[in-house]
């Protein structure tokens, strides 16, 4: 399954997706009773769809979605949700497809473009991330710009560009400061420039904010390295010890756990 980074590339949204709307209007001729019922038979499987993905049955939503979709095949909608079904089940080439003929089709269905930005950078593909974030923080009707930017510094981070990364990441905290992967990759890019201090101040930030499990952990680990690099091991071991109680089934907490041997 793929794992979206979401401290790191913005998460994939799925918010509101699963509000297909019903149809509407009066059938005038055998050609719109056709259609009526086909997105009827849509609207159908798309909620069934939806039961199953909230109920972590992605094989089966995945299912419904392709039924929706020999339904109703010009359902935005539909297509959409297939994209992000096939995401959860590992199928990035076969996500991304259909997230760039969805944007062919009608270039305004803006979550759309930001998942597909954010799948470009979880694939190493940073100019392109680059450019679908550029035109989404260009799109006055984008209603978190913040996100675009988070998605366009990170890519500069792994481009090596840390101006530009710090420049976009600034911009997004002054957005929105309270969106902790803004405020985690700064503190990776502080961490990374030796600003000890600064980078702290930004992991305890995140940490203020419950971000999960996950992140949490990461969030500790990073802690625990600067204040090894600080000479305060006692410090360290603390976070580490919060991390592998926080995560303990997640690669950041299994780190933490190695790293917490290596100082006992």
């Amino acid at each position: 399954m793929v794992r979206i980074q979401a401290w790191r590339a913005g998460c994939i949204v799925l918010a509101g997706m699963w509000l297909l709307g019903g149809v509407s209007g009066c059938a005038t001729s055998d050609a719109r009773t056709d259609d009526r019922q086909g997105q009827k038979r849509a609207y159908a499987h798309f909620n069934m769809a939806a039961d199953h993905m909230d109920n972590g049955r992605v094989e089966l939503a995945v299912r419904e979605l392709l039924m929706a979709e020999g339904s109703d095949p010009d359902n935005l909608q539909v297509q959409h949700a297939l994209a992000i079904a096939l995401l959860r089940k590992g199928k990035e080439a076969e996500a991304g497809q259909r997230l760039e003929k969805l944007l062919e089709l009608n270039p305004r269905v803006l979550e759309a473009r930001y998942n597909l930005s954010t799948l470009y950078l979880n694939q190493g593909r940073y100019a392109d991330c680059i450019e679908q974030s550029k035109i989404l923080f260009d799109d006055p009707t984008f209603t978190a710009p913040w996100r675009a930017l988070t998605n366009w510094g990170w890519a500069a981070y792994n481009l090596g560009d840390l101006d530009v990364a710090r420049e976009q990441l600034e911009y997004a905290r002054e957005y929105n400061g309270r969106y902790w992967p803004t405020l985690l990759n700064l503190g990776i890019l502080e961490q990374a420039q030796g600003n000890k201090m600064e980078a702290i101040l930004s992991y305890e930030q995140v940490l203020g904010l419950s971000p999960g499990p996950s992140a949490t952990a990461e969030v500790n680990y990073r802690l625990a390295e600067i204040y090894i690099a600080m000479g305060k091991q006692r410090e360290a071991m603390g976070h580490l010890r919060t991390a592998v109680v926080k995560a303990p089934d997640d690669p950041w907490g299994q780190k933490s756990e190695a790293f917490l041997k290596t100082l006992r």
